[in-house]
């Protein structure tokens, strides 16, 4: 990401973007009881929200976002709950920083396909990936305009090559604020 592409989510945490959505993403929470605990790493984390979920849940957790703001958010309602974080400042571009593997990897709504093919060898055995991402659609659904931030039919099935795959789907569903979303959804372990 650029220098512009940080002030601006810098900016909008600022102004108190995604401030109401303080539960934890639905798909994360179905499946969370059904993993190993462990270390687990959060990809584009912005304000923590399923960061405090997993830590909550007794995982020892590294969250990664862009935005110092998001992040800054994040440790405060961590420090509030009483939940240990460790928080890291990461342009996602310029890849993941070496810090070994872990047990549980999430990646929600947030598009990098070249990254997210990277995954699994940062898996340790036994260890699971969890992905959600904006689907590619005609249908009038909420999120990203750009194709840019959806991904296309079968990207995320592409992406877990390697993979023993758990779930996968693809769907028009309704978000938890009861909006219409197109979905690309999956769970993947290393064997």
């Amino acid at each position: 990401m650029s220098k512009a592409d940080r002030e601006k989510w810098d900016r909008r945490y600022a102004q108190g973007a995604f401030a109401e959505r303080s539960h934890p993403n639905a798909f994360l929470e179905q499946w969370v009881p059904d993993l190993p605990l462990g270390r687990a790493l959060d990809i584009a984390c912005g304000a923590g929200r399923n960061s405090l979920f997993l830590a909550a849940a007794g995982y020892t957790v590294d969250a990664l976002d862009i935005s110092a703001e998001a992040l800054a958010r994040a440790a405060a309602s961590a420090e509030h709950r009483g939940l240990q974080i460790n928080w890291i400042e990461r342009d996602l571009d310029s890849g993941l920083p070496d810090a070994g593997l872990f047990d549980l990897i999430i990646m929600l709504r947030y598009v990098n396909l070249p990254l997210l093919c990277t995954l699994g060898d940062r898996l340790n055995p036994g260890g699971h990936l969890v992905v959600e991402e904006h689907l590619a659609t005609d249908a009038d659904v909420i999120g990203p305009r750009s194709s840019r931030f959806r991904v296309e039919p079968g990207d995320l099935a592409s992406a877990a090559d390697g993979l023993r795959v758990r779930h996968c789907d693809e769907l028009l569903s309704t978000d938890p604020d009861g909006r219409p979303v197109a979905l690309a959804r999956l769970v993947a372990c290393r064997d």
